[in-house]
């Protein structure tokens, strides 16, 4: 075993661009294919062995006691679609679903679909993802992919033999649109190098991929592409979608070789989405500077923003982050005072009200969340929705309109029966914020967990692309707060926590606030005995992933350790190189580094380049080697920089998934194992051992 960390050789690459020059000496760790890069990441592997071997039956432990709380032989509710009722089940022993269901009565023999578990025996990662059925019922359509890169090969079942058909669309997104005919399919084709979605597709069952018809191509390299069906079924939709801009078009599912028709071309700042309501497209969106967005109809026979009509208006303290569209009502999903809230509306306007005034749930608690859950049938009376909170599992509830009675469906098991809500607390409380604005906090902790100087605190965060972290329930969390540990939820400017202006105050020019906000509530936790900067560790992942690296850098005295999940953290490299995933269409997220003004903003808070002579805290950071959004080489460029400059003894770990990429291991358990080492990694540094 490696004891002794590696030190990664220096190749000096010159960067240069508005007269400024960076120098960057693991630059060359970006090339894949190279020996002496595996090699290197190996040796990290090794040396975090090392240091955590002392851990290795507490993690085995960890595993097993979080693998133990979740229901083996687990199934989804089910939902009713197009004759059939649709389950996903799990079977003990098995690591990936299956895919089933039964005609017309829940009751009737059950039909497997497909069993991934069966497709995935011979990988290391198997992922099914976009399962799309066609309209005759008689096919299955689903996109898979092998190598954890988001790339997927779709593939087509026929379920009456149980055999595939021939037809096999490579490199492409997985999900399918089917259109009436059941032999016509419409899918998203990937640039193979920048794996932007980039172009529409359709094809005939049963045809060759390179006799595909192109029927859309985003050339614009800030936008993305992608098809999906109207709730009704009626129309096949192509989306194009930047950070700040939509653009929509139809075509009715019924005449699959015509051509779409525009909704409302782009234009810069102007964001919107459809649905489809009888001769009608109901839309969200932020017209006319409705910065909270609202809600408009406009007819389908001339759908352009000229026509939209205001059915609920906007407001400066609501935010509409969803809306769904029944025979008789409509659901709106409204954020308000950073809770969410279900809105029932009837057609005509007969009855408005919000959901839980009645309920036996805990709406009191400020640490909830609620949203519109999945609902494919029009012609119902039921709305399936969820709730969850930090103390309460996550649970799936039917409410019928006519009786105003809720049922609950189901709700997350734990198992193993020592599980109680009644033993966890949680509460909202805010922190004063580097310019006097008011950050909101959800922490929970066992009732035994006093709040003190000594009490050990995990503070979580992310912050970008409008992204709100809600309070939700964990079962593996419970691990955590069993052995004294608080977990905090700091809801960071950069999301839409309290609106949409909150992710405006976070993004682009704001960024640093996203940053700012972190410290704050880290300050404001110590300042008041919550915990101290002896106790207190922080997370983030991919974006949250930069928002540790940055603090790390702004305020390391804050922190005993920090876990960086595939960290987002050599801003600037990568948003100038338009050859890799996403970067174009992140420019409207951090900026364009090609016009000075952001180059100077983002490289003064970008972690790979504010690194400097220091004691950083105890870091663990993982990646994945074929990590499609996030590359490796940031993650392992950036703890070969920490090293050559960190000060002091604490430790600076890098672990690299070797199979897997952004998401982590596609087994339903296997992922359990990396978690089980970033908590004992917490765990170590605590003193705790069991």
């Amino acid at each position: 075993m490696n004891t002794n960390p590696p030190i990664a050789k220096k190749i000096e690459k010159k960067l240069e661009i508005h007269n400024d020059l960076r120098v960057d000496n693991y630059y060359w760790l970006k090339e894949r294919e190279n020996p002496d890069v595996i090699s290197y990441l190996e040796e990290e592997n090794e040396y975090k062995e090392s240091l955590l071997k002392s851990t290795n039956k507490f993690q085995e432990t960890l595993f097993n006691e979080m693998k133990s709380r979740i229901k083996k032989d687990d199934s989804s509710v089910p939902y009713f679609l197009n004759d059939y009722w649709y389950i996903t089940r799990y079977e003990k022993g098995k690591e990936y679903p299956i895919y089933t269901r039964r005609y017309m009565d829940i009751d009737s023999e059950e039909e497997i679909l497909l069993d991934v578990n069966k497709l995935a025996k011979k990988y290391s990662y198997y992922q099914v993802s976009g399962i799309s059925v066609s309209p005759d019922n008689k096919k299955l359509a689903f996109g898979v992919d092998t190598l954890s890169r988001r790339i997927y090969t779709i593939k087509v079942k026929d379920l009456a033999t149980g055999e595939m058909y021939p037809d096999q669309i490579n490199g492409v997104n997985s999900y399918t649109t089917w259109a009436a005919d059941s032999q016509t399919m419409f899918y998203a084709g990937k640039d193979s190098q920048t794996l932007r979605s980039d172009k529409i597709f359709r094809h005939e069952l049963g045809s060759e991929q390179d006799k595909d018809v192109l029927v859309y191509e985003e050339t614009d390299e800030t936008f993305s592409t992608f098809v999906y069906p109207s709730k009704s079924r009626d129309y096949i939709m192509i989306g194009s979608s930047s950070t700040m801009s939509n653009e929509y078009r139809f075509l009715s599912a019924n005449t699959p070789i015509d051509s779409f028709s525009l909704i409302q071309k782009r234009e810069r700042g102007l964001e919107y989405s459809p649905s489809h309501v009888g001769d009608e497209f109901f839309i969200l969106t932020n017209q006319d500077k409705s910065t909270n967005f609202k809600l408009v109809k406009t007819p389908i026979s001339s759908p352009n923003k000229s026509n939209w009509i205001d059915v609920i208006p906007h407001r400066e303290n609501v935010l509409i982050e969803d809306v769904d569209f029944f025979n008789d009502f409509m659901v709106i999903a409204e954020r308000i005072d950073g809770l969410l809230k279900l809105r029932i509306r009837t057609w005509g306007g007969k009855e408005d009200y919000y959901l839980g005034q009645d309920s036996k749930l805990d709406y009191k608690n400020d640490t909830y969340s609620s949203s519109i859950g999945y609902n494919p049938n029009f012609n119902t009376n039921l709305l399936r929705y969820n709730f969850t909170s930090l103390t309460t599992p996550n649970t799936i509830i039917d409410y019928n309109i006519n009786t105003k009675e809720e049922r609950v469906i189901k709700q997350q098991e734990v198992i193993g029966g020592s599980f109680s809500s009644s033993n966890y607390t949680s509460e909202r409380i805010f922190a004063n914020g580097h310019d006097g604005v008011q950050i909101p906090i959800s922490i929970v902790r066992h009732v035994k967990t006093d709040l003190t100087p000594n009490t050990p605190i995990l503070q979580y965060g992310y912050g970008s692309y409008g992204y709100t972290r809600d309070a939700s329930f964990s079962s593996i969390r419970l691990s955590l707060l069993d052995r004294g540990f608080v977990f905090a939820i700091a809801h960071v400017r950069g999301g839409e926590y309290l609106g949409r202006p909150w992710y405006e105050n976070g993004r682009m020019l704001n960024k640093k606030n996203t940053f700012r906000d972190f410290i704050s509530c880290s300050e404001f936790l110590i300042k008041n005995n919550f915990t101290s900067k002896e106790h207190l560790y922080a997370e983030g992942g991919s974006a949250g992933g930069l928002l540790m690296g940055a603090i790390m850098n702004m305020a390391p005295e804050l922190y005993n350790g920090i876990i960086a999940a595939v960290p987002f953290v050599d801003v600037l490299t990568t948003m100038l190189d338009e050859t890799i995933p996403l970067t174009t269409g992140e420019w409207d997220e951090w900026g364009n580094p090609n016009d000075k003004e952001y180059y100077e903003y983002m490289k003064s808070y970008s972690p790979y380049d504010n690194i400097k002579e220091m004691e950083y805290p105890n870091t663990l950071v993982t990646t994945g080697l074929h990590d499609s959004q996030v590359q490796y080489w940031e993650p392992a460029k950036w703890v070969a920089k920490l090293r050559q400059y960190h000060k002091g003894d604490n430790l600076i770990l890098l672990h690299t998934n070797m199979d897997t990429g952004h998401s982590g291991s596609s087994g339903r358990f296997e992922a359990l194992k990396e978690v089980a080492m970033e908590f004992a990694f917490l765990f170590m540094l605590e003193g705790i051992n069991k």
